[in-house]
């Protein structure tokens, strides 16, 4: 029984995946040629997330400056929710808390980086914010979201991205933004450095 619900998981997973290759690719692409234009112009990214998805912006941003599968120069990219330092600084300031993010959009944020939100749902309000705080700096912003997207899809310009996992359980949708921002990566590291064999 245990075992066929493990099964049942690798099946649905990998079902999703399979099923958004198609939708997501233009978006994906989209994308990277965001984060692209980004790096090459001097530019930084700026990645957050809410919840569990903020370990997914650390990952994102520990790749770009590390390198995802092959040696290259670092890529400028700051992961704002893992600044612990800042989180305990507002935490007891009053009202500041739920602003974190935005606020550090707004001290680090040129009109030259892009920010890339990353939200199980789309209706968190901390990333709601960060996006509001980066319209205001005239950055590009990718949001990688799942279902609909909530509310974070409505705040989209026109020259921003929207990558929605068409699924709602939250679990397949951490998984395949775990593949995303892998694809981030390496279409980055593809257009930088050449095609490498997969």
């Amino acid at each position: 029984m245990l075992e066929q619900r493990i099964q049942q998981h690798f099946i649905d997973s990998a079902d999703l995946k399979y099923q958004s290759a198609q939708s997501l690719s233009a978006p994906i692409s989209a994308a990277v040629q965001a984060l692209l234009a980004c790096i090459t112009g001097g530019g930084k990214i700026l990645a957050c997330g809410a919840g569990v998805s903020a370990s997914q912006a650390q990952m994102f941003a520990s790749l770009c400056v590390s390198g995802f599968e092959r040696d290259r120069p670092e890529l400028a990219a700051v992961a704002l929710s893992a600044d612990s330092g800042f989180l305990a600084s507002v935490s007891g300031a009053a009202g500041l808390s739920a602003h974190y993010l935005a606020r550090q959009v707004r001290a680090l944020g040129q009109a030259s980086d892009v920010l890339l939100a990353i939200s199980i749902t789309g209706n968190d309000h901390s990333l709601l914010e960060a996006v509001e705080a980066a319209h205001e700096r005239d950055m590009m912003v990718v949001v990688l979201t799942g279902h609909t997207g909530g509310a974070l899809a409505a705040r989209m310009r026109e020259t921003d991205v929207l990558i929605c996992v068409p699924h709602e359980r939250p679990a397949r949708v951490r998984e395949t933004h775990d593949l995303v921002l892998n694809c981030l990566c390496d279409g980055v590291d593809t257009q930088l450095l050449g095609e490498q064999e997969m």
